[in-house]
């Protein structure tokens, strides 16, 4: 792991670049997309880029990074590195375009630094550098051994179902006729589509039907912009133009939030359309016929936004010992409880597995809840769409 010397000049110097961290990224990025436009245009997020999402998660993790390194010299902090590396995977990273990162990031760095990134600093920084980079190289390139697909294959759109208002299912089958690999429930794709600049822009979305259907099957939901972030992208190509026999590009399916089989007490809680990787978790649960208890929580608008809201309670009936709890903040009257999730009164058993999906608040809410109900935290797990800024935030 870290070196001993590389170890004392970066718990030296941390504070400081961990103080910067932010402005640094902020002078990264423009640097690197001068230089290398074709990144933001065909790889990176374009509306993580103007929210500002992107940096804030890149801060996080590589403050996280080398805190934990110095603090335990002898780990690496696995968990988050898989879920970035998932991340990466499902988006074609290359080893070759990690130098292109380093070298960007590090003008960035004496940019905001100047004369304290003496020699001996730089190097330090470097080797923690190389030591996130190298590991997720390792990581990606066992994922797409794994999945036998590096990159973009084209799917058929076989069917359109309007779920909700603003929540659109596709169903697609593999363009080529060939065969649909399998996945885990919990595991997403990313698709890809070229916009009328022509970007051809990336989003993930979680499949929603249970590992062994032939089809891959997953729900978008129309993002609105609002004063800080614009309208999604690629979310509104899908909704306005995306219609049955189109044809779409898809990754392999990623993603280290999966259904473990255990005969464990589980808990699935999802906000809003944090439910598609649930609802795929509950008809897998349905159809192995989970014995042990299962609690379904979920947190909407109201019960016309919520996605699945059939599917949850149709899949829940199946199993032997399952309840739905709902939340609404409007309209709740006769289809479930008024206001935010609350665990007041719930049931949690001793031992119980937790997955959660949604808005970041509504995750802590619910961590911090389940914590207080004896839940360990190494049983609960969760999964962000967009940039994991549960490491860019202070806890709650």
């Amino acid at each position: 792991m870290l070196s001993e010397k590389s170890a004392a000049i970066v718990r030296a110097t941390l504070p400081a670049v961990g103080g910067a961290i932010n402005e640094i990224t902020e002078r990264f990025y423009p640097r690197m997309f001068a230089a290398h436009p074709e990144l933001l245009r065909d790889l990176f997020n374009r509306g993580n880029q103007a929210a500002g999402t992107q940096k804030q998660a890149l801060a996080g993790s590589i403050a996280t990074f080398a805190t934990y390194l110095v603090e335990h010299p002898d780990q690496r902090p696995d968990l988050m590195l898989r879920r970035i590396a998932h991340k990466h995977a499902s988006l074609g990273v290359l080893p070759e375009q990690y130098p292109i990162v380093r070298e960007h990031l590090f003008a960035a760095i004496v940019d905001v630094l100047g004369d304290a990134i003496t020699p001996e600093v730089a190097a330090a920084w470097d080797e923690v550098y190389w030591l996130m980079a190298n590991a997720l190289i390792d990581l990606e390139r066992r994922l797409y051994e794994e999945t036998q697909q590096t990159g973009w294959r084209d799917w058929k759109v076989v069917e359109r179902i309007e779920e909700t208002p603003d929540v659109a299912v596709f169903k697609l089958r593999p363009a080529d006729d060939g065969p649909v690999p399998g996945y885990r429930a919990g595991q997403y794709v990313s698709v890809r589509v070229q916009l009328p600049d022509g970007a051809r822009q990336a989003r993930q979305y979680s499949l929603t039907a249970a590992p062994g259907s032939p089809e891959r099957q997953f729900a978008v939901k129309r993002v609105l912009g609002d004063d800080t972030a614009p309208d999604g992208e690629v979310s509104t190509h899908l909704h306005q133009h995306v219609r049955v026999g189109d044809v779409v590009e898809l990754s392999a399916p990623y993603g280290d939030l999966v259904l473990e089989d255990d005969d464990a007490p589980l808990l699935l809680a999802s906000a809003g359309i944090g439910v598609t990787p649930m609802i795929a978790m509950l008809e897998q649960l349905a159809l192995t016929g989970h014995s042990a208890p299962v609690t379904v929580l979920h947190a909407d608008r109201s019960p016309a936004a919520h996605a699945f809201r059939s599917d949850h309670e149709a899949y829940a009936a199946k199993l032997p010992d399952a309840r739905t709890v709902f939340f609404y903040e409007k309209d709740a009257e006769g289809a479930g409880r008024p206001g935010l999730a609350d665990l007041t009164g719930i049931d949690v058993p001793a031992g119980t597995h937790a997955y959660l999906c949604g808005p970041l608040p509504f995750m802590r809410s619910v961590r911090e809840q389940l914590l207080a109900k004896g839940v360990s935290p190494a049983n609960i797990h969760y999964e962000i769409f967009g940039p994991d800024l549960w490491l860019a935030q202070p806890a709650a």
